[in-house]
């Protein structure tokens, strides 16, 4: 199947209610700020992390849809596997703790094998130069950081649990969850954030996707993905997350018809108008009070004087 041979560019909007769009493992699992602006943060790889999911469910089983980057993975294995394609026959393969290319033709054909069989690294790429190597990978797709629209106040939450790890006798026989002498109630505490709607940038390279074999077809499964992303990542600390805008702007040739950054300055997010006030007047909510829902923005996207052999399309 042909690579694509346009480039594109795109906007996502997503929020988060009541949850924590992205913990920070170092920081007590809060949610990702930055320290300057007070700005939420979400890492490119939670976003990459939930379109893999996203494929996994989609296209479970099919062939060329595998997903190198999964939970439980042990990725010299899965190099194992193009090493015994492409070097059928060879017994030492299967026992041996370090392999390279024996050429350039091999190392091509190592590469090549791992794009067309793994969805993830002809679309993001990877660093496959491990102990067993089937070398590197620049993937055509590439996602941006997370940032809120406006600053983040994370809430600390207090929780309790009431079963016991261990066969310690309660000291009273009434489950009462307030009594203090509920001695095996442990407590622990969890980080949420009320509202926030995040903001980040994606761009996808033609001449990348030449590389890895990146199709039209896995273009649309890669839309697909990222509009269904949050509907198949449910947790207890990220049980209402939604997608609310993908906005893609297509270029007419591979090398592109102008810069990302002018073409996302054309997508702005501002608080939308108070209820009962004229269509043309410059009060906005800005100030008045936090967002707790989407309908508290407003998404304007410039149309007007578009360079040439570019278009927008919002596909959600």
């Amino acid at each position: 199947m042909n690579a694509i041979a346009h480039r594109y560019d795109f906007v996502v909007l997503f929020d988060v209610t009541n949850g924590n769009p992205n913990g920070d493992p170092d920081a007590g699992n809060q949610p990702r700020m930055d320290p300057e602006t007070g700005h939420g943060l979400v890492t490119d790889v939670c976003l990459k992390r939930k379109i893999r999911n996203y494929i996994e469910v989609a296209r479970a089983g099919e062939a060329g849809f595998q997903i190198y980057v999964r939970e439980g993975a042990i990725l010299n294995e899965q190099h194992r596997i193009a090493y015994l394609r492409i070097r059928d026959g060879d017994p030492k393969i299967a026992t041996e703790k370090r392999l390279n290319p024996q050429n350039d033709a091999e190392a091509d054909a190592l590469r090549n094998f791992m794009c067309q069989n793994f969805f993830d690294i002809r679309t993001f790429g990877a660093v496959m130069s491990t102990g067993i190597n089937c070398g590197q990978v620049r993937g055509p797709v590439q996602i941006a950081f997370g940032r809120s629209i406006e600053p983040i106040m994370p809430l600390e939450i207090t929780v309790t649990r009431a079963a016991s790890t261990t066969s310690r006798r309660l000291v009273s026989d009434s489950f009462d969850d307030s009594d203090s002498r509920f001695e095996n109630r442990t407590m622990g505490r969890k980080y949420i954030v009320p509202y926030a709607l995040y903001r980040s940038h994606g761009f996808v390279s033609a001449s990348l996707a030449a590389k890895t074999g990146f199709s039209d077809d896995d273009l649309g499964l890669l839309w697909e993905a990222i509009i269904g992303m949050f509907d198949h990542d449910r947790t207890a600390s990220r049980g209402e997350m939604a997608l609310r805008k993908l906005i893609v702007f297509e270029h007419s040739n591979a090398l592109g018809r102008a810069a990302a950054h002018d073409l996302f300055d054309r997508v702005s997010v501002r608080r939308t108008t108070v209820q009962g006030q004229t269509a043309g007047s410059d009060h906005r909510l800005e100030g008045d009070g936090p967002a707790r829902r989407f309908s508290d923005y407003e998404v304007l996207i410039d149309q007007s004087d578009l360079p040439v052999g570019v278009t927008i399309r919002c596909l959600s």
